[in-house]
């Protein structure tokens, strides 16, 4: 078989992937895209800012333009791309904290892919030592950035969910492992006869109470804390899963189904919101 120049450059670019994934990292964790917000910036300005090494951080920004994540004007001046906005902090749906999870604890686990392979084991539990909630809970401003950065990924989908799918039969809605409460106040702005409970692990869902507490909708959702292997809240008749069960196991997936079965009213639903890659 003949190997194109094309096909090689497209492997090429794959093997090597790791790269721009550490770039990325890189200006998303000294916060780059936040300072180029106030205007464009050379590489030198930038450094003193953040106390990097001017002329290793010119080369990284160098590389990043290369593939529009900033741009370079003549003066040797970055700014802002519409893909580098999205890593400013406060840009919508940002991605500053899933880079800077990606270039870190994702990383490092994704270098123990062949262990898991090998024994089917989980390669975060094996570079880190415990598994991956249980390293979460220990770092609680490390879940802070990985919160963060779920809900970076999960707002952009929150509206088609809703578009694709009518909650308005629903009275009470258990969003189980429902993170900042975020998604499920727009489930319930959008159904307003609708009731809803946030259920997750004690700290993540105080920090719900707080997030949510603000908006127009806390008058109408709880805030439960708890472990979803041992029960889930009782009477809703929606049981909402975003992103949960690839989480899991067949086995321990199935053990949090069924609590979500045994705990909902007669004729209930679990809706589960998940990647799925395309059969074939």
């Amino acid at each position: 078989m003949e190997i194109s120049g094309t096909t090689e450059q497209m492997l090429n670019r794959m093997i090597v992937g790791s790269w721009v994934t550490q770039a990325i990292y890189v200006a998303a964790e000294i916060g780059i895209a936040d300072l180029l917000a106030g205007g464009p910036r050379t590489a030198d300005e930038l450094a003193w800012e953040t106390g990097a090494h001017g002329a290793s951080l010119y080369r990284v920004l160098r590389a990043l333009a290369s593939i529009d994540v900033f741009r370079e004007d003549e003066a040797g001046r970055f700014s802002l791309t519409p893909v580098g906005k999205l890593l400013a902090s406060d840009a919508p749906g940002s991605k500053r904290s899933l880079a800077r999870m990606a270039g870190a604890e994702f990383y490092r686990s994704w270098g123990g892919l062949l262990s898991s392979v090998e024994t089917g084991a989980a390669a975060f539990d094996k570079v880190f030592g415990t598994p991956f909630f249980h390293y979460m809970s220990a770092n609680p401003d490390r879940w802070r950035i990985y919160d963060d950065a779920m809900t970076g990924i999960h707002d952009s989908e929150t509206v088609p969910v809703l578009d694709a799918y009518d909650f308005a039969p629903f009275r009470t809605i258990v969003d189980v492992g429902g993170g900042n409460g975020l998604a499920l106040a727009a489930v319930l702005r959008r159904h307003p006869m609708a009731r809803g409970v946030l259920f997750d692990l004690p700290p993540v869902a105080e920090r719900a109470r707080e997030v949510v507490g603000g908006c127009d909708v806390s008058d109408r959702c709880d805030f439960v804390g708890g472990d979803f292997f041992d029960s889930v809240p009782s009477s809703g008749d929606a049981y909402l899963l975003r992103h949960v069960i690839h989480d899991w196991d067949d086995g321990e997936a199935v053990a949090i189904l069924r609590n979500c079965r045994d705990a909902m009213r007669r004729g209930g639903k679990v809706l589960v919101v998940e990647t799925v890659i395309p059969s074939g």
